[in-house]
Protein backbone atom coordinates (compact mmCIF):
# COMPACT_ATOMS: atom_id res chain seq x y z
CA UNK A 1 0.00 0.00 0.00
CA UNK A 2 1.34 3.38 -0.98
CA UNK A 3 1.61 5.91 1.82
CA UNK A 4 1.91 9.62 1.17
CA UNK A 5 2.99 11.46 4.31
CA UNK A 6 1.64 14.98 4.65
CA UNK A 7 3.02 15.77 8.07
CA UNK A 8 5.64 14.34 10.36
CA UNK A 9 5.54 15.02 14.11
CA UNK A 10 8.20 13.97 16.56
CA UNK A 11 6.86 12.92 19.96
CA UNK A 12 7.85 16.17 21.67
CA UNK A 13 6.42 18.28 18.85
CA UNK A 14 3.23 16.21 18.92
CA UNK A 15 2.80 16.87 22.66
CA UNK A 16 3.50 20.58 22.21
CA UNK A 17 1.02 21.06 19.39
CA UNK A 18 -1.65 18.73 20.81
CA UNK A 19 -1.60 19.02 24.63
CA UNK A 20 -3.86 16.07 25.48
CA UNK A 21 -3.57 13.79 28.49
CA UNK A 22 -1.26 10.80 28.40
CA UNK A 23 -4.03 8.22 28.04
CA UNK A 24 -5.48 9.89 24.95
CA UNK A 25 -2.05 10.37 23.43
CA UNK A 26 -1.33 6.67 23.76
CA UNK A 27 -4.69 5.83 22.22
CA UNK A 28 -4.01 8.12 19.27
CA UNK A 29 -0.59 6.55 18.58
CA UNK A 30 -2.03 3.04 18.93
CA UNK A 31 -4.97 3.87 16.67
CA UNK A 32 -2.64 5.40 14.11
CA UNK A 33 -0.58 2.25 13.97
CA UNK A 34 -3.64 0.01 13.56
CA UNK A 35 -5.11 2.17 10.78
CA UNK A 36 -1.99 1.99 8.64
CA UNK A 37 -0.34 5.20 9.69
CA UNK A 38 3.42 4.92 10.00
CA UNK A 39 5.11 5.20 13.37
CA UNK A 40 8.91 4.98 13.06
CA UNK A 41 11.29 3.65 15.67
CA UNK A 42 11.98 7.27 16.62
CA UNK A 43 8.31 7.69 17.62
CA UNK A 44 7.63 9.97 14.66
CA UNK A 45 3.99 9.92 13.57
CA UNK A 46 3.23 10.15 9.84
CA UNK A 47 -0.35 11.16 8.96
CA UNK A 48 -1.62 9.76 5.67
CA UNK A 49 -3.01 12.08 3.09
CA UNK A 50 -6.70 11.72 2.34
CA UNK A 51 -9.50 11.47 4.93
CA UNK A 52 -9.41 12.86 8.47
CA UNK A 53 -6.28 12.68 10.58
CA UNK A 54 -6.51 11.04 13.98
CA UNK A 55 -6.32 14.42 15.72
CA UNK A 56 -9.10 15.77 13.50
CA UNK A 57 -11.26 12.81 14.47
CA UNK A 58 -10.33 13.34 18.11
CA UNK A 59 -11.29 16.98 17.99
CA UNK A 60 -14.53 16.64 15.99
CA UNK A 61 -17.57 17.21 18.26
CA UNK A 62 -21.04 16.70 16.74
CA UNK A 63 -23.53 19.53 17.09
CA UNK A 64 -25.62 19.31 20.27
CA UNK A 65 -22.90 17.53 22.25
CA UNK A 66 -20.24 18.72 24.66
CA UNK A 67 -17.05 17.17 25.89
CA UNK A 68 -16.61 15.83 29.41
CA UNK A 69 -14.54 18.90 30.22
CA UNK A 70 -17.21 21.27 28.96
CA UNK A 71 -19.94 19.42 30.89
CA UNK A 72 -17.86 19.43 34.05
CA UNK A 73 -17.12 23.15 33.76
CA UNK A 74 -20.77 23.94 33.09
CA UNK A 75 -21.91 22.25 36.32
CA UNK A 76 -18.92 23.17 38.48
CA UNK A 77 -17.59 19.64 38.98
CA UNK A 78 -14.38 17.92 37.98
CA UNK A 79 -13.83 15.64 35.01
CA UNK A 80 -12.85 12.94 37.49
CA UNK A 81 -16.30 13.26 39.14
CA UNK A 82 -18.06 12.62 35.82
CA UNK A 83 -15.78 9.69 35.11
CA UNK A 84 -16.61 8.28 38.55
CA UNK A 85 -20.36 8.67 37.95
CA UNK A 86 -19.90 6.84 34.66
CA UNK A 87 -18.13 3.93 36.36
CA UNK A 88 -20.84 3.79 39.04
CA UNK A 89 -23.60 3.64 36.42
CA UNK A 90 -25.12 6.95 37.50
CA UNK A 91 -24.42 9.06 34.46
CA UNK A 92 -22.91 7.60 31.31
CA UNK A 93 -22.08 9.83 28.33
CA UNK A 94 -24.75 9.92 25.65
CA UNK A 95 -22.18 9.21 22.93
CA UNK A 96 -18.52 8.73 22.13
CA UNK A 97 -16.76 10.72 19.43
CA UNK A 98 -15.03 8.97 16.56
CA UNK A 99 -11.84 9.53 18.50
CA UNK A 100 -13.26 7.95 21.66
CA UNK A 101 -14.08 11.08 23.66
CA UNK A 102 -17.03 11.09 26.11
CA UNK A 103 -19.83 13.31 24.83
CA UNK A 104 -22.68 14.76 26.89
CA UNK A 105 -25.96 16.49 26.05
CA UNK A 106 -28.22 19.04 27.74
CA UNK A 107 -30.36 16.14 28.96
CA UNK A 108 -27.29 14.74 30.70
CA UNK A 109 -26.83 18.13 32.37
CA UNK A 110 -30.35 17.95 33.80
CA UNK A 111 -29.67 14.41 35.06
CA UNK A 112 -26.37 15.57 36.55
CA UNK A 113 -28.26 18.32 38.37
CA UNK A 114 -30.51 15.62 39.86
CA UNK A 115 -27.50 13.66 41.05
CA UNK A 116 -25.70 16.66 42.55
CA UNK A 117 -28.84 17.90 44.31
CA UNK A 118 -29.50 14.51 45.91
CA UNK A 119 -25.82 14.13 46.83
CA UNK A 120 -25.86 17.53 48.55
CA UNK A 121 -28.88 16.34 50.55
CA UNK A 122 -26.80 13.48 51.95
CA UNK A 123 -27.98 10.58 49.79
CA UNK A 124 -25.45 7.88 48.98
CA UNK A 125 -24.66 7.07 45.34
CA UNK A 126 -26.60 3.81 45.65
CA UNK A 127 -29.64 5.70 47.00
CA UNK A 128 -29.35 8.23 44.18
CA UNK A 129 -29.19 5.46 41.59
CA UNK A 130 -32.48 4.06 42.90
CA UNK A 131 -34.16 7.46 42.91
CA UNK A 132 -33.27 8.49 39.37
CA UNK A 133 -36.10 8.22 36.85
CA UNK A 134 -36.22 8.60 33.09
CA UNK A 135 -36.57 12.09 31.63
CA UNK A 136 -38.26 11.35 28.33
CA UNK A 137 -41.54 13.27 28.78
CA UNK A 138 -42.52 16.59 30.41
CA UNK A 139 -44.42 14.63 33.08
CA UNK A 140 -41.34 12.58 33.93
CA UNK A 141 -39.17 15.70 34.16
CA UNK A 142 -41.80 17.36 36.39
CA UNK A 143 -41.95 14.25 38.61
CA UNK A 144 -38.17 14.27 38.95
CA UNK A 145 -38.18 17.94 39.92
CA UNK A 146 -40.99 17.39 42.44
CA UNK A 147 -39.03 14.50 43.96
CA UNK A 148 -36.02 16.81 44.31
CA UNK A 149 -38.18 19.57 45.78
CA UNK A 150 -39.68 17.18 48.31
CA UNK A 151 -36.22 16.00 49.36
CA UNK A 152 -35.09 19.64 49.71
CA UNK A 153 -38.13 20.49 51.87
CA UNK A 154 -37.40 17.53 54.14
CA UNK A 155 -33.77 18.59 54.41
CA UNK A 156 -34.83 22.16 55.25
CA UNK A 157 -36.98 20.80 58.08
CA UNK A 158 -34.09 18.72 59.38
CA UNK A 159 -31.69 21.65 59.18
CA UNK A 160 -34.20 23.97 60.84
CA UNK A 161 -34.54 21.48 63.70
CA UNK A 162 -30.75 21.20 63.96
CA UNK A 163 -30.50 25.00 64.06
CA UNK A 164 -33.11 25.16 66.82
CA UNK A 165 -31.17 22.57 68.83
CA UNK A 166 -27.89 24.43 68.37
CA UNK A 167 -29.41 27.73 69.45
CA UNK A 168 -31.07 26.11 72.46
CA UNK A 169 -27.83 24.37 73.48
CA UNK A 170 -25.94 27.65 73.12
CA UNK A 171 -28.38 29.36 75.50
CA UNK A 172 -27.99 26.53 78.03
CA UNK A 173 -24.19 26.66 77.79
CA UNK A 174 -24.18 30.40 78.46
CA UNK A 175 -26.40 29.99 81.53
CA UNK A 176 -24.22 27.28 83.07
CA UNK A 177 -21.39 28.36 85.35
CA UNK A 178 -18.79 25.93 84.04
CA UNK A 179 -18.00 23.65 81.11
CA UNK A 180 -19.76 20.32 81.64
CA UNK A 181 -19.79 18.03 78.62
CA UNK A 182 -21.86 15.37 80.38
CA UNK A 183 -24.66 17.89 80.85
CA UNK A 184 -24.19 19.13 77.29
CA UNK A 185 -24.64 15.57 76.05
CA UNK A 186 -27.76 15.07 78.19
CA UNK A 187 -29.22 18.32 76.88
CA UNK A 188 -28.54 17.28 73.28
CA UNK A 189 -30.22 13.89 73.81
CA UNK A 190 -33.28 15.53 75.34
CA UNK A 191 -33.44 18.12 72.57
CA UNK A 192 -33.48 15.33 70.00
CA UNK A 193 -36.21 13.60 72.02
CA UNK A 194 -38.12 16.89 71.78
CA UNK A 195 -38.38 16.94 75.56
CA UNK A 196 -39.50 20.49 76.32
CA UNK A 197 -37.95 20.24 79.79
CA UNK A 198 -34.38 19.86 78.52
CA UNK A 199 -33.52 23.16 80.22
CA UNK A 200 -34.00 21.62 83.68
CA UNK A 201 -30.85 19.51 83.20
CA UNK A 202 -28.52 22.42 83.92
CA UNK A 203 -30.06 22.72 87.41
CA UNK A 204 -29.40 19.07 88.40
CA UNK A 205 -26.25 18.25 90.33
CA UNK A 206 -23.99 15.33 89.36
CA UNK A 207 -25.60 12.93 91.87
CA UNK A 208 -29.08 13.60 90.50
CA UNK A 209 -27.94 13.24 86.89
CA UNK A 210 -26.11 9.98 87.63
CA UNK A 211 -29.25 8.68 89.30
CA UNK A 212 -31.40 9.64 86.28
CA UNK A 213 -28.95 8.06 83.83
CA UNK A 214 -28.93 4.85 85.87
CA UNK A 215 -32.72 4.69 86.23
CA UNK A 216 -33.91 5.64 82.77
CA UNK A 217 -33.02 5.06 79.16
CA UNK A 218 -34.35 7.11 76.26
CA UNK A 219 -37.74 5.37 76.05
CA UNK A 220 -38.42 5.01 79.77
CA UNK A 221 -37.23 8.57 80.37
CA UNK A 222 -39.65 9.91 77.78
CA UNK A 223 -42.46 7.78 79.24
CA UNK A 224 -41.73 9.14 82.72
CA UNK A 225 -41.81 12.75 81.50
CA UNK A 226 -45.12 12.13 79.73
CA UNK A 227 -46.52 10.67 82.94
CA UNK A 228 -45.24 13.63 84.98
CA UNK A 229 -46.83 16.16 82.61
CA UNK A 230 -50.18 14.37 82.67
CA UNK A 231 -50.21 14.28 86.48
CA UNK A 232 -49.31 17.97 86.67
CA UNK A 233 -52.18 18.82 84.34
CA UNK A 234 -54.50 16.55 86.32
CA UNK A 235 -53.56 18.35 89.55
CA UNK A 236 -54.51 21.67 87.99
CA UNK A 237 -57.81 20.25 86.73
CA UNK A 238 -58.73 18.92 90.20
CA UNK A 239 -57.70 22.19 91.83
CA UNK A 240 -59.72 24.27 89.39
CA UNK A 241 -62.71 21.95 89.83
CA UNK A 242 -62.55 22.48 93.60
CA UNK A 243 -62.02 18.80 94.36
CA UNK A 244 -61.27 18.45 98.14
CA UNK A 245 -57.91 16.98 99.14
CA UNK A 246 -59.63 14.23 101.15
CA UNK A 247 -62.07 13.30 98.37
CA UNK A 248 -61.87 9.90 96.72
CA UNK A 249 -60.69 11.51 93.50
CA UNK A 250 -58.11 13.62 95.33
CA UNK A 251 -56.70 10.62 97.19
CA UNK A 252 -56.56 8.49 94.07
CA UNK A 253 -54.52 11.26 92.48
CA UNK A 254 -52.26 11.39 95.57
CA UNK A 255 -51.52 7.66 95.26
CA UNK A 256 -50.75 7.95 91.54
CA UNK A 257 -48.47 10.91 92.14
CA UNK A 258 -46.61 9.22 94.99
CA UNK A 259 -46.19 6.07 92.89
CA UNK A 260 -44.53 8.22 90.25
CA UNK A 261 -42.17 9.76 92.82
CA UNK A 262 -41.31 6.30 94.16
CA UNK A 263 -40.56 5.10 90.65
CA UNK A 264 -38.20 8.04 90.17
CA UNK A 265 -36.32 7.60 93.45
CA UNK A 266 -36.20 3.81 93.24
CA UNK A 267 -36.33 3.69 97.03
CA UNK A 268 -33.36 6.05 97.42
CA UNK A 269 -34.75 8.55 99.93
CA UNK A 270 -31.77 10.87 99.41
CA UNK A 271 -33.23 11.55 95.97
CA UNK A 272 -36.49 12.61 97.60
CA UNK A 273 -34.80 15.36 99.58
CA UNK A 274 -32.95 16.46 96.45
CA UNK A 275 -36.24 16.67 94.56
CA UNK A 276 -37.65 18.91 97.27
CA UNK A 277 -34.52 21.05 97.26
CA UNK A 278 -34.55 21.20 93.49
CA UNK A 279 -38.17 22.35 93.42
CA UNK A 280 -37.41 25.16 95.87
CA UNK A 281 -34.24 26.52 94.29
CA UNK A 282 -34.61 26.07 90.54
CA UNK A 283 -34.82 29.39 88.70
CA UNK A 284 -37.42 28.84 85.97
CA UNK A 285 -39.30 31.01 83.54
CA UNK A 286 -42.36 32.85 84.97
CA UNK A 287 -44.95 30.85 83.04
CA UNK A 288 -43.53 27.51 84.18
CA UNK A 289 -43.11 28.76 87.75
CA UNK A 290 -46.72 29.95 87.95
CA UNK A 291 -48.03 26.62 86.69
CA UNK A 292 -45.81 24.65 89.06
CA UNK A 293 -46.81 26.69 92.09
CA UNK A 294 -50.51 26.19 91.32
CA UNK A 295 -50.11 22.44 90.81
CA UNK A 296 -47.79 21.95 93.78
CA UNK A 297 -50.19 23.73 96.12
CA UNK A 298 -52.86 21.12 95.44
CA UNK A 299 -50.37 18.23 95.37
CA UNK A 300 -49.07 19.12 98.84
CA UNK A 301 -52.63 19.12 100.25
CA UNK A 302 -53.60 15.72 98.86
CA UNK A 303 -50.27 14.16 99.88
CA UNK A 304 -50.63 15.43 103.46
CA UNK A 305 -53.98 13.65 103.71
CA UNK A 306 -52.60 10.57 101.97
CA UNK A 307 -49.59 10.21 104.31
CA UNK A 308 -51.75 10.92 107.36
CA UNK A 309 -53.95 7.99 106.38
CA UNK A 310 -50.88 5.78 106.01
CA UNK A 311 -49.46 6.96 109.31
CA UNK A 312 -46.11 7.88 107.76
CA UNK A 313 -44.21 10.97 106.83
CA UNK A 314 -41.57 10.25 104.17
CA UNK A 315 -40.24 13.79 104.60
CA UNK A 316 -39.69 13.50 108.37
CA UNK A 317 -40.31 11.31 111.34
CA UNK A 318 -42.91 8.54 111.41
CA UNK A 319 -46.30 9.85 112.58
CA UNK A 320 -47.39 8.81 116.15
Amino acid sequence: MRRTAIKVLGEKQFEAEHPVCGDFKEKIFASALKRGLLVTQRNELYFQSGGKTEMEKYRAIPEGYMTVGEAAKRMGVTVRTLQHYDREGLLSPSALSEGGRRLYTDKDIVKLHQILSLKNLGFSLDDIKNRLISLDTPAEVADALEDQASAVRNKIEELSESLRELEALREEVLQMQSVDFKKYADIIVNLRMKNEFYWLIKHFDDQMLDHIRGRFDKDSGQAFMDRFIKLQDRALQLRNAGSPADSEEGQKFAKDYWDMITEFTGGDMSMLSKLVEFGQTVNTNPKWKEKQEAANGYIEQVLDVYFSGLGTDPFGEEAP
